[in-house]
């Protein structure tokens, strides 16, 4: 026995290396069942995009109160593709997290790909403060394989590079949502753009963390409250009047193409919204949260958008023991782990409870069953029907594989899997 197990030691770094080295966002042994990647290879490009004559709230002043400029945004787009033979599904992310140095990184993505036949739901994603479009690359490519064109936005003045006052951030994310679905939408219409054909606009799913959830809250539907349009730390000038509850011209503008929202410990809820503004909100929404969430606050902030939500479809799913850091790409090996790193730099993305790789498959795995759901009306529900206390399932299998009626485990995670989360559904009113 003894001789075998040192065998199995011995081969161990071998058995690893034949199954390749496992890359961010790669499903573990243990993962749930839903993180595995789906039927579709997956290509990636950059785009650059310009919205024409935007306000410029940071050169805001009393003498020039409508500044305007061209307001510029770097996308990045997964999208199913065509893998040659001759090729292989990985490209190089050049991201910035902690340093001004790049951190690189690999992902299974083929860049500049051939897109597949098919017309997919598209889903939006929108980064942090500060933060960048690949930070939630993990779930961009894992969504991509399912069938989705998934786009992930540079917010300008709200990445790592070009972080500037706060004021910018709270104005334009519910607007560059916009202007990006009006941007898939038209590359889906032009004859010479690779996304020809391939963009269901009319089905859109948004992801947002921390601020990236503050701006899709408000992009479907939940109005600013008063308070949040005129604090004197906000919007200066009035500005975000544009984006309050009851205002005529933020009812015009909700996008109705907007079926279902993602929101991964979104920022702001007692803030900028109460319990009467929440009310507007009825497309699907699932929340994410960390009970020891310290930046968004989770009794007196997260679970509040559960809460006031009532007339929205939602879910909260609850990392027992977590802080903010729920939905970003997990670390991997140097460099984007090193040395040069202190506990700060690490807790800039890091959570200093959770393995974020496990937390990385937990996510793909609700993601895929909530879109699913709502957008591709595939029955998952089965996924999103739980017990709320994870802690309390129970496992019971009978010889044929089936279940019995007193099994409680989560569906989809492996026996013994389910710990440490709780999970709660609220049914619109």
């Amino acid at each position: 026995m003894k001789k075998a197990f040192f065998l199995f030691l011995a081969l161990f770094p071998l058995i690893v290396l034949a199954g390749g080295e496992l890359l961010i966002g790669d499903m573990l042994p243990d993962a749930p069942i839903l993180a595995k990647r789906g039927d579709f290879k997956v290509g990636v490009r950059t785009v650059e995009v310009v919205n024409k004559d935007q306000l410029n709230i940071l050169a805001y002043t009393n003498q020039n109160p409508n500044p305007r400029y061209d307001r510029p945004l770097t996308l990045e787009i997964w999208y199913p593709a065509i893998i040659p033979q001759n090729r292989e599904e990985m490209t190089i992310y050049s991201d910035a997290w902690y340093t001004a140095e790049p951190i690189v990184f690999q992902g299974r993505a083929l860049r500049n790909a051939e897109t597949v036949a098919g017309n997919f739901p598209l889903i939006v994603v929108s980064h942090g403060y500060p933060g960048t479009r690949y930070i939630m690359s993990y779930l961009a490519e894992n969504l991509a394989s399912k069938g989705y064109v998934v786009v992930a936005i540079d917010h300008t003045e709200s990445t790592v590079m070009d972080q500037n006052q706060f004021s910018s951030t709270l104005l334009n994310r519910p607007l560059d949502v916009y202007f990006v679905i009006d941007q898939m939408a038209a590359f889906s219409k032009d004859p010479g753009h690779f996304l020809y054909g391939k963009v269901d606009a009319d089905h859109v799913g948004l992801i947002g963390y921390s601020m990236g959830g503050y701006g899709i809250i408000n992009a479907a539907g939940a109005g600013f409250s008063e308070q949040g349009v005129t604090l004197p730390w906000g919007v200066p000038g009035g500005h975000l009047s544009i984006r309050q509850s009851g205002n005529p011209s933020f009812e015009k503008s909700i996008d109705h193409r907007i079926k279902a929202i993602f929101a991964m410990a979104p920022w702001g809820a007692a803030t900028f919204w109460t319990a009467e503004t929440m009310k507007s909100l009825s497309v699907p929404m699932f929340l994410i949260a960390g009970d020891y969430d310290d930046v968004a606050g989770y009794e007196n902030g997260i679970r509040l958008f559960f809460d006031w939500a009532l007339n929205s479809d939602r879910y909260l799913l609850v990392f027992n023991n977590a802080r903010h850091n729920l939905a970003t790409n997990a670390y991997g090996e140097h460099p984007l782990v090193s040395m040069k790193m202190t506990a700060d730099d690490v807790l800039r993305y890091g959570e200093p409870v959770w393995d974020k790789r496990k937390v990385n498959n937990i996510v793909q795995h609700f993601a895929t069953a909530f879109f699913g759901l709502y957008l591709k009306n595939i029955n998952y529900t089965t996924y999103l029907d739980l017990i709320e206390k994870a802690n309390d399932g129970f496992w019971a299998q009978n010889k044929d594989g089936t279940f019995k009626e007193t099994h409680t485990h989560w569906t989809g995670f492996p026996n013994r899997t389910a710990l440490g989360m709780e999970f709660y559904r609220g049914k619109p009113e």
